[in-house]
């Protein structure tokens, strides 16, 4: 990847201010300072004063691996930088200008040991110390990489933090994040985003794929060793852990920030998005663990119809051909996040925020909470029928199953293709892939297709999203793809484009070997048909009268997960390409087998 294209992944997840006629930090008095940590470590960081301010202010925190050109677009976010801060932005370890080793999200330290968390105390304590006319409190947030910072700054915090807000945090790299999808590899993802921080120190002198449309350079690999040696990735750390480590055992248990968010101290607004496309998972994750010990009530959520980053900068008026009928991004950091900081780090306002508040994209609305998921959610199925039917009842017939033949070396695209390189500088749909008319995949076979009637009453999804599969398979491995959609009428008014639109409203990938635990693979007993639960996350919305609701399942999709042999290997790192092998796959629908999708609906 060349240097643009790294600057493109900055851009994407930090810039709020690209279209201003300024850079982000004019006017500011600019400091920089080379600040030691407690091992002797010194970290490249930069201090900006806001003009013409006679009373102290407080100091916003921002690290990131991006670099602090990077980083100063967080300035543009104007509804936060009007109110006058002080900005301090900071190279973490190992990165750009400061001093140390990269580890690729370094996980925490034993006791007298130096981490993430360490660093932003230490940093924290020279902030405040050492920044004249600063009031003494500190806030920190960030989007991505820069939120899952932010979080471990919760690790022990600093008595100067005041308030947090992790944004499209990072909750577990291997269970829904960026890395792995219940046990599912991201193939692109993870071998993309890897050669891009750790190939070199500041991308500036990466490699590009031979082919343009990445659906098919991925495939020219018949396995992941191929693939991992015509890149070299197997002197990237980050890949040498996926391959080492492909169950869920310590090494990602102890990294994840869920093991550690015990301790609900420091006010914390969480934010993501339903449609991010990197880190959906972390947000709900981490704001559901800190709930368990906030007897403070200082625990809060904000979810809306965002891919990764979205409501940082830009309107946030649509993400795709999905409109939501108002400038979300602005309502969230003119009437949100602008207050939130302003109430704790300033005490301006009356602190009287929602503990959850969602944006729900079907009725085009915001929706605030006492708590989330929502009091009053019901937890509803939705069943598999014959002649792909979707009913609200439980079938009665004693046997029934529909069947596909799932094909390694034709594998279903995850979006339109052509697929292009997940940041590249010349344009990528990766950050809109999942509001991408599904009727792309119609007519596969090795699709299956479950709807509703057209709903005769609208259907309020608030809070989980599960799939149950009863499911068997040829074969001794299987993945398990489930999309929640929400099928248009064929005519809409004033959007014709939109007639018939199959917009997912959730989906995700399980990989079967690990049915009975996450900690362990095991085969699939051949033509045995067993139980398999595919986690969709949470999502609000309305599925309107007159709309239908489908559900999709699959078993790739590809090239974000990597394609499963199908065949039972230990480790599929290691898989030959003999062992790829296609497979028929049964979902059955029956009295004693009732695959389903659950929703929590408010009635």
């Amino acid at each position: 990847m060349h240097r643009s294209a790294s600057l493109a992944l900055a851009a994407l997840l930090l810039s709020a201010a690209a279209a201003a006629a300024q850079a982000p930090d004019s006017g500011y008095t600019r400091r920089e300072e080379m600040v030691r940590m407690r091992d002797g470590t010194r970290l490249f960081t930069v201090v900006l004063t806001p003009p013409g301010r006679a009373e102290p202010l407080p100091i916003i925190l921002l690290r990131t691996p991006y670099g602090t050109t990077g980083a100063a677009e967080y300035l543009g976010v104007r509804e936060l930088a009007g109110d006058g801060y002080i900005f301090a932005l900071q190279d973490i370890r190992g990165r750009y200008r400061s001093e140390g080793s990269f580890v690729m999200t370094r996980p925490p330290a034993p006791a007298g040991g130096v981490d993430e968390s360490t660093d932003t105390w230490d940093t924290i304590d020279w902030l405040v110390k050492n920044v004249a006319a600063n009031n003494g409190r500190v806030g920190m947030f960030g989007v991505s990489y820069d939120g899952w910072l932010t979080d471990m700054a919760l690790i022990g915090p600093h008595p100067a933090l005041k308030a947090v807000s992790p944004q499209a945090s990072v909750g577990d790299f291997w269970m829904g994040d960026d890395f792995f999808h219940q046990g599912a590899f991201r193939q692109s993802y993870g071998l993309e985003y890897a050669w891009m921080m750790e190939a070199s120190n500041d991308q500036s002198d990466l490699p590009r794929p031979s082919r343009f449309d990445t659906y098919d350079w991925y495939l020219s690999f018949p396995t992941l060793d191929s693939l991992a040696r015509a890149v070299g990735a197997a002197r990237w750390p980050t890949w040498r852990r996926f391959v080492e480590h492909p169950a869920y055992d310590e090494v990602w248990r102890s990294g994840a920030l869920t093991t550690h968010l015990r301790h609900t101290t420091v006010p914390t607004l969480t934010v993501g998005g339903w449609w991010d496309q990197e880190d959906l998972y972390g947000p709900q994750a981490t704001y559901r663990v800190r709930e368990a010990t906030d007897s403070a009530g200082i625990n809060y959520l904000v979810a809306g119809p965002w891919s990764h980053g979205q409501w940082l900068g830009g309107p946030g008026s649509a993400l795709g051909n999905a409109q939501f009928g108002s400038n979300t991004g602005e309502h969230f950091r003119r009437e949100v996040l602008a207050p939130w900081f302003a109430y704790w780090l300033k005490g301006r306002g009356d602190g009287r925020f929602p503990e959850a508040r969602v944006f729900d994209a079907g009725a085009r609305e915001w929706r605030s909470y006492g708590r989330w998921p929502p009091a009053g959610a019901v937890a509803t199925k939705l069943y598999f029928g014959p002649g792909g039917r979707l009913t609200f009842t439980a079938p009665a017939a004693p046997a029934g199953a529909d069947s596909f033949v799932s094909d390694p070396r034709h594998p279903v695209p995850y979006r339109p293709r052509p697929v292009e390189w997940t940041y590249d500088a010349r344009g990528s749909r990766w950050q809109r892939w999942m509001t991408e008319d599904q009727r792309f995949v119609d007519g596969r076979p090795d699709v299956l297709v479950w709807q509703t009637e057209p709903l005769e009453r609208d259907v309020v999804l608030a809070g989980d999203v599960r799939a149950r599969l009863f499911a068997s398979t040829t074969g001794s491995d299987a993945d398990w793809v489930v999309k929640l959609i929400d099928v248009y009428p064929d005519s809409v008014e004033g959007r014709p484009q939109m007639g018939g639109y199959e917009l997912m409203v959730a989906g995700d990938v399980m990989r079967g070997r690990y049915r009975n635990g996450f900690e362990r693979a095991a085969p699939i007993p051949p033509n045995t048909v067993l139980p398999f639960t595919v986690d969709l996350h949470q999502q609000a919305y309305t599925f309107r009268r007159g709309h239908r609701i489908m559900v999709q399942v699959q078993s790739t999709w590809f090239p974000l997960y990597d394609r499963n042999p199908q065949t039972f290997v230990p480790n599929i790192f290691h898989a030959r390409a003999g062992d790829y092998r296609a497979q028929t796959h049964r979902i059955a629908r029956s009295a004693r087998y009732p695959s389903h999708i659950e929703i929590s609906v408010l009635p």
